[in-house]
């Protein structure tokens, strides 16, 4: 009997002599944020291009743990040929992805990190050094000295606190001058991000800027900000794509949007298991950059 690798790479080269096409599980963190539906874009180009079968499900929300721990273990138990996952909670997820390779199913994880070393390929934006950038680009807005304030995604969330914590560490050790007066959790949602975002404000009358680590908590940042009337005193750096973001920008309330190139991460995540499947050996981890726009450059966002 052929040993499982040998037995996939003749499935994805012969579809097994059924026309089956290879099934390649992707599991986001929520289905509900642009982000994750961009990311979904890239999951199906690459799924048309390489003639595999993706099966897209996951949580409405990112804070859902057990809700992805039981779409895995139903990936599991239909005996799909790879996993590709990006992890709610990256303590949470170890178990059932650790199932996953015990029945012989390969893992790539993308966008967010979890405690698990035997993926495939970890795809990601470079959350640390996106952070980093935020922080200068803060900086820079309010002249290298003022009060900051930071509206996080979630606790346990990988890439986004590897942004907070580029953010926090790059202030601290680059400009002493400005202050970050206070940081709270937004929980992936719009409106608690906004109240999060009305609470500092309400406590920081003068407060010169802010920084939003994911769509949620930006978006939560510029209703805030709007609605005070304070577009344009209050500078704000952003984190990923929507149409508030880009009203904002054009509207000047928003300065400078850090996107993410999700369609890619789908991509080359779909990718990375397709040359598992066929015998081949992929890049163990592909770091993105993030991109950069402000009101000057937004006719570049993609479409």
């Amino acid at each position: 009997m052929l040993p499982r690798r040998h037995l996939l790479a003749s499935c994805l080269l012969a579809s097994c002599g059924r026309g089956t096409a290879p099934r390649i599980a992707v599991v986001p963190k929520a289905t509900a944020h642009l982000f994750f539906v961009s990311i979904h874009q890239g999951v199906d180009r690459a799924a048309q291009e390489f003639g595999v079968q993706a099966l897209w499900n996951g949580p409405n929300e990112e804070t859902d743990h057990s809700r992805q721990i039981q779409i895995v273990d139903a990936f599991i138990a239909q005996r799909v040929d790879a996993i590709a996952i990006s992890a709610t909670d990256e303590r949470a997820l170890v178990a059932p992805l650790e199932r996953a390779v015990a029945a012989g199913i390969p893992v790539s994880v993308f966008d967010s990190a979890v405690n698990f070393e035997q993926y495939v390929t970890f795809v990601a934006t470079d959350n640390h050094a996106a952070g980093c950038q935020a922080a200068r680009e803060i900086a820079r807005l309010v002249k290298g000295q003022g009060s900051v304030a930071m509206v996080m995604q979630k606790p346990g969330g990988a890439s986004t606190g590897l942004r907070e914590r580029g953010f926090l560490e790059t202030l601290e050790r680059e400009f002493p001058a400005v202050r970050l007066v206070a940081r709270q959790f937004g929980m992936g949602d719009r409106a608690r991000s906004r109240a999060a975002a009305e609470n500092i404000l309400t406590a920081h009358s003068h407060l010169d800027g802010m920084f939003g680590s994911s769509e949620a908590a930006s978006i939560g940042i510029i209703q805030a900000v709007e609605s005070r009337g304070r577009s344009g005193q209050v500078k704000i750096v952003s984190f990923d794509d929507s149409d508030i973001h880009r009203a904002a920008l054009h509207n000047g309330a928003l300065d400078v949007m850090l996107v993410q190139d999700p369609g890619k991460i789908g991509y080359e995540v779909v990718r990375s298991l397709v040359l598992k499947l066929r015998g081949e050996v992929p890049p163990r981890q592909l770091h993105l950059p993030v991109r950069r726009f402000t009101r000057e450059n937004a006719a570049g966002l993609p479409a």
